[in-house]
């Protein structure tokens, strides 16, 4: 095997191992949604558009007849019709939305493990030259580093109406 094709099938199971990792994220929320019976503190939309963003690249993996983009998305897939049909299970009729300057909503372990998928597939797409994958990564690098951003500025450990959401 030549080295680039041992750097390709290297960088291959570095996004896999990411990309599997950000997607298993998602069992902590699934894991409080059972034990609370509720949605209280999980976020709807990352589960919704990862299963989109799932959805297209198995096309496109399929059209390719890439291995790589069919197995971890189809697991992909599965996965967030998973979450999501949990947080349908135990999302209430009518929910409160409360807007404060807190990140305790988001997920710090996703926040990183996006930056981590985002930044390997673009690596992955530069190496093959292949702009289809490489740009649409491009925006969750951009949003990771806005989610890190806050989670600097807000920090969680001092974030006063998380306590008083608490009491």
């Amino acid at each position: 095997m030549e080295t680039g094709g041992v750097f390709d099938s290297l960088l291959s199971g570095v996004c896999v191992v990411f990309t599997l990792g950000m997607f298993s994220t998602g069992l902590t929320d699934l894991r409080h949604m059972r034990m609370t019976r509720s949605v209280d503190s999980v976020q709807f939309l990352p589960f919704l558009t990862t299963e989109v963003n799932n959805l297209g690249w198995l096309s496109y993996g399929a059209l390719k007849g890439d291995g790589t983009l069919i197995v971890v998305n189809a697991v992909g897939a599965v996965l967030q019709t998973l979450y999501i049909s949990a947080y349908l299970h135990y999302c209430p009729r009518k929910a409160k939305v409360i807007q404060t300057k807190s990140t305790q909503c988001l997920s710090f372990s996703l926040t990183i493990a996006t930056l981590l998928t985002s930044v390997s597939w673009s690596l992955y797409g530069f190496r093959l030259r292949d702009p289809y994958i490489m740009v649409p990564n491009f925006p969750g690098i951009l949003t990771s580093f806005i989610r890190l951003w806050l989670f600097w500025k807000y920090p969680q450990e001092q974030d006063r109406n998380y306590r008083l959401l608490q009491t």
